[in-house]
């Protein structure tokens, strides 16, 4: 035998409050949706029906009433007595894209801060109804003569502890939050709190502008106008005046036919855009079931890419009619719009003359590179850039530090979309090319020390050359290209792997024979002096200290064979520079 389901009526306000609304201010929103709602209906059969919303508050009780459609008897109990029940709704035409409301839970959220809710309600030429319900899920309706004109006031007493819900103050702020926009005169205790604008209607710029400082808190570098109509959406973005986080995503202030959805909507642009804080109101986007996010589908991915494109030309418009103030836009927000070049070539194309790259010479536009050097040569890494920054300035060669989130990709792009343009990544051993070589006497002289000096190093796999370059007070360099350090890699990994990768690992090795380089400076008088010793003991800790030096000024890794041979050398030298003396006792 079927039977029909208990609602455990206090079990499903403990859902909405705790799992469902993220507040129980969402109450008034609710109560202002089913208003708008009923008023919309009303509208839509007598379009010079009055259009007002008036709320009373008291210590304990609020009421609401709207001059709206109103319901009869048998419309009360499918409404509001029928947990669940949608069929009337959709009859009466509550389900309609017009309206606000979608998910027939509105009323049940003011049980958050109610224990009894009272609803009058007088429908055009029928009686006037009236029905309590209790948050422990009990109900009446009777006919009532207390209401003689059409629409509804529904009435909460306030539950213990929630009193502070219907103070004026706080339902006057909760109004203009989520109602502000609303086209409909509201008044709390007679009062009109609302004048149903939104901030873009007919404003001007420095409207918009105060708006962003007075509920955004801070004044936008420019305000953008966003249009689309297959959503419904007008609006605006205001161009942040500070460096975003693009790591943290930006959130935005949306509304829904007028009636605020939430203050911090994620997803609504392309998460490039996180330098602008965007108001809009839709009346196609979906809402979630809380009504405090937009539903995440093909409507508002195609929304999402919309808006981009309106910023995008906003961008292009900037740099074609403005290009002082897109120079200052990319300082403030480089990394924004080199996300959005990286996967646009018009964007690329536009604003690659002012993208700004940290160099060995200072920081410099793509322009400022191509014009200096001709061909712009980078690196791919932070530390790269650290190991050979000071060296390849000193050679008058100039170095991109590409580590930065963005540049290199942006670098290995640029040639494809702007021509002319040349860039090419820089490899460490290209600098030993630059270096002045000795003349052969010279060369013939420091025969011996250069063995002794292969020997010290040949236990870690590193070739020693000697040349001469600036600055003299740098005494060596290492240097390794980069098929020799994914040799190296390659084979550390290997010896740490088990057997199966061990194998995969081996196949994959090249053998390749080239090794790292100890490029010993010879105009340094450190490095003459070593060259000049007698002691072949000293000379060779001499040598792997330097080796142990040039590791860590260039932020090299250092494996255990490193480690070892630069404890050995650290020892040496001290043995060698602290005399021993004979011991008195003796």
């Amino acid at each position: 035998m079927s039977e029909n389901f208990q609602v455990d009526l206090q079990g499903i306000v403990d859902l909405l409050s705790n799992h469902l609304y993220s507040s129980p201010r969402v109450y008034l929103r609710e109560l202002l949706q089913n208003a708008v709602d009923a008023i919309t209906a009303r509208q839509a059969k007598d379009p010079q029906a009055p259009r007002r919303i008036d709320v009373r508050t008291a210590d304990d009780v609020l009421s609401i009433s709207d001059t709206g459609i109103g319901l009869g008897p048998d419309e009360v109990r499918e409404l509001l007595a029928t947990i669940g029940r949608s069929s009337k709704r959709d009859e009466i035409g509550f389900a309609r894209t017009e309206f606000l409301g979608q998910f027939g839970i509105g009323l049940l959220s003011a049980f958050m801060v109610a224990d009894e809710i009272e609803v009058v309600t007088q429908p055009a030429g029928g009686p006037a109804t009236r029905w309590i319900g209790t948050a422990d899920g009990r109900y009446l309706i009777a006919e009532t003569a207390d209401r003689s004109e059409v629409g509804t006031t529904v009435t909460l007493k306030a539950r213990r502890g929630a009193e502070q819900w219907y103070k004026q103050a706080t339902v006057v702020e909760l109004i203009r939050l989520f109602g502000a926009l609303l086209p409909i005169e509201i008044r709390v205790d007679g009062e009109q709190v609302t004048d149903g604008k939104a901030p873009w209607e007919g404003a001007g710029l420095a409207d918009l502008v105060g708006y962003a400082q007075d509920k955004l808190g801070f004044t936008p570098f420019d305000v953008i106008h966003l249009n689309n109509p297959a959503a419904g959406l007008t609006g605006v973005a205001f161009v942040l005046p500070f460096a975003a986080n693009p790591a943290e995503r930006a959130t935005h202030r949306v509304y829904l036919k007028r009636m605020l959805l939430a203050e911090n909507v994620e997803g609504l642009l392309p998460d490039w855009a996180f330098f602008v804080r965007a108001v809009i109101d839709t009346s196609e986007l979906r809402p979630t079931a809380s009504r405090e996010a937009l539903f995440d589908d093909g409507n508002l991915e195609a929304t999402r890419d919309a808006l981009g494109a309106q910023l995008r030309g906003w961008l292009v418009r900037l740099g074609s009619t403005d290009p002082a103030k897109l120079d200052k836009f990319l300082g403030i927000h480089q990394l924004g719009v080199k996300a959005l070049a990286l996967h646009d070539d018009e964007m690329l194309r536009l604003v690659h003359r002012w993208l700004r790259f940290e160099t060995n010479h200072g920081r410099m536009t793509t322009a400022e590179l191509q014009e200096r050097t001709g061909e712009i040569r980078y690196v791919a890494t932070i530390e790269e850039f650290r190991q050979l920054a000071a060296v390849a300035a000193a050679q008058q060669i100039t170095v991109v530090n590409g580590g930065y989130t963005y540049d290199s990709e942006l670098l290995e792009r640029l040639p494809d979309v702007v021509p002319g343009l040349v860039t090419t990544r820089f490899d460490p051993t290209e600098l030993s090319t630059s270096f002045d070589s000795l003349d052969p006497d010279t060369e013939l002289q420091l025969r011996p020390f250069v063995q002794l000096a292969q020997d010290a190093l040949d236990p870690v796999g590193c070739e020693v050359v000697v040349r001469a370059f600036e600055p003299a007070s740098l005494p060596a360099l290492y240097l390794v290209d980069r098929s020799a350090q994914f040799a190296s890699e390659l084979r550390a990994t290997k010896d740490r792997a088990d057997a199966l990768w061990s194998e995969v690992l081996g196949a994959l090795d090249t053998h390749d024979d080239s090794r790292p380089q100890l490029v010993l400076n010879h105009r340094s008088p450190l490095v003459r002096r070593m060259a000049s010793l007698n002691d072949r003991e000293l000379a060779q800790l001499a040598v792997e200290g330097l080796y142990g030096h040039a590791l860590m000024l260039g932020y090299h890794p250092i494996s255990p064979a490193d480690s070892a041979l630069v404890n050995r050398s650290f020892l040496g030298l001290l043995d060698q520079a602290v005399p021993t003396q004979e011991d008195p006792t003796r």
